[in-house]
């Protein structure tokens, strides 16, 4: 299959019925072959007629009758554009799959039609494009959104596309500013980019305050006027890391949600403590982000709940967010789906009495991107070289399940691979690890509910303070072409922790501001269609 740059010249169909009846293409087993183009459509081919509602096998599940088609969607004041005219030529048509879009709930069999960057037509009519994709027995779902990741690295980006992800967030915070940040990566990725002001970080880099060490007051000051100015040139929210930086004082976040709250913007909570032992436990941490919250009236999202601040007493942690929740507290979380987590030795994670804190021992951790599992022995060269290491059995798996059953619990990665192989493999594999999973094979959510975790729920947590997200996460006439097309049947993850960067499988097709990015699992790398989202007001 052949690619050009900037537009599908060949593309890969997979026709209604099967190659036996007629329906394939090019008469391969699966129905796969490929059309170039053509602007005249083709009519009266087997097993589907010139004009007619198509008529694909029925997908287990869904109802014989058609459900109601979605909405169409008006984004940042405009009108959608009108439903187009019998006879119109889309640049791309996605025709036959199941469609799912969890804004609007809708779930049945479809087709999409695509001008430019935005959904034109989700429709039962049969439709024709300069581009056509088949998609009987796959799920057309909106881009993922992954709402915890960091930098869109040039290596990390395609093993995202890969896991099905059209928006790349980085609110765990940004290791730079603003302005820089946006001017690094714009066209020079292939999916969506947007992050967070990183107090953790600019305390210490710009401010010069160490890690273990309250601010004084000229330090708050320049602290504060820091973050004003990287609000105002593009960041979205505040994220604290009080666990790697345990000199911030209470006070200090407190200061900065006002001035978030002021303007409309999140507040993201890697927590001050995530073991249950005292002194300092998991729920006195969440017990200080729902205070900051209830005080401040800022909206607060809790980063990957199941290994910070939740594990052993996740029950406990569950009850407390949802008693703030209907006390009025606009509050999220977050999780990445497995059982283990990974960060550096060096981090203060690994400070004294860890082994107790964590009920691990040495023995427990293995260095990412390699085989090798440490010692008692090992374990000193391994910290004095700050190695990144996975601590295998560090998550209950009971809980990771549990959690998911929140309606309000989203699911984002917090990792993106990098070349050099240190990462957990959550970077590359989280989305296809829910849905193959959490969903499939575990049957903890329905895919209805699973998909909407990692598309309408993260843009929902974000849209308020990123305008260009309004558009995203669904799939509606006026919404953006930002699409992906997996098989239900084969999509998981294939990433460990000693290959971190195996790209996922089972996501066929995945498209980004009306230019498809990836097909048939395989990336155009000629396809930058990544545009920046700043904050806005």
């Amino acid at each position: 299959m052949a690619l050009g740059c900037g537009a599908v010249n060949v593309v890969a169909l997979r026709r209604f019925g099967t190659a036996a009846d007629g329906g394939g293409v090019g008469g391969g087993d699966d129905g796969r072959g490929s059309r170039t183009d053509p602007a005249s459509p083709t009519t009266g081919s087997p097993g589907r007629a010139s004009g007619s509602r198509p008529s694909p096998t029925p997908i287990p599940g869904l109802e014989a009758a058609p459900p109601p088609l979605p909405p169409a969607l008006s984004v940042g004041g405009r009108p959608p554009p009108p439903e187009p005219p019998d006879g119109h030529l889309f640049d791309i048509v996605i025709r036959g799959g199941r469609v799912i879009d969890p804004d609007s709930g809708f779930d049945g069999l479809a087709n999409l039609g695509i001008d430019g960057d935005t959904i034109t037509a989700v429709t039962y009519r049969d439709l024709t494009g300069r581009t056509e994709i088949e998609a009987e027995r796959l799920v057309v779902a909106p881009g993922f959104v992954d709402l915890l990741s960091y930098e869109p690295n040039s290596f990390g980006v395609w093993l995202k596309l890969a896991d099905g992800v059209t928006t790349n967030l980085a609110m765990h915070g940004v290791n730079n500013y603003a302005d820089a940040y946006f001017g690094r990566y714009e066209n020079q990725t292939p999916i969506h980019y947007g992050g967070a002001f990183h107090h953790h970080f600019l305390r210490g880099f710009d401010v010069g305050a160490e890690i273990d060490e309250p601010l004084t007051a000229a330090q708050f000051t320049a602290l504060d006027d820091l973050t004003r100015t990287n609000l105002a040139q593009g960041f979205a929210g505040i994220s604290f890391s009080p666990e790697y930086s345990p000199g911030t004082t209470t006070a200090e976040m407190e200061r900065l949600a006002e001035i978030a709250a002021e303007i409309g913007h999140v507040c993201f909570f890697h927590v001050r403590h995530s073991d249950p032992d005292p002194p300092g436990t998991s729920l006195e941490a969440i017990e200080e982000v729902l205070g900051i919250a209830t005080r401040t009236r800022v909206s607060a999202h809790i980063e990957h709940l199941s290994s910070t601040g939740g594990t052993f007493v996740m029950t406990e942690a569950l009850a407390m967010i949802n008693q703030a929740r209907a006390a009025g507290a606009d509050v999220t979380a977050c999780l990445y789906p497995y059982e283990f987590w990974g960060t550096f030795l060096g981090s203060s994670r690994f400070s004294l009495g860890w082994q107790e804190r964590y009920r691990l021992a040495e023995s427990d951790l293995q260095i990412a991107g390699t085989g090798t599992r440490l010692s008692a022995a090992s374990f000193g060269e391994a910290f004095r070289s700050n190695k990144l290491v996975a601590a295998l059995g560090s998550i209950p798996g009971h809980e990771v399940e549990m959690a998911l059953q929140e309606p309000w619990m989203l699911v984002a990665s917090d990792a993106i691979p990098t070349v050099e192989m240190n990462n957990h493999p959550r970077g590359a594999g989280t989305f296809a690890r829910l849905i193959g999973h959490y969903v499939r094979e575990l049957g903890v959510i329905d895919l209805l509910t699973g998909l909407a975790k990692i598309t309408i729920g993260p843009v929902r947590r974000v849209e308020g303070m990123i305008p260009a997200m309004a558009g995203k996460g669904r799939l509606q006439r006026g919404a953006d072409a930002d699409i992906v097309i997996f098989d239900p049947e084969t999509i998981g993850d294939r990433a460990t922790i000693e290959v971190p960067a195996a790209p996922s499988v089972g996501v066929e097709w995945v498209v980004v501001a009306g230019q498809v990015a990836l097909a048939l699992g395989v990336p155009d790398k000629s396809v930058l269609a990544g545009r920046p989202l700043p904050s806005g007001p």
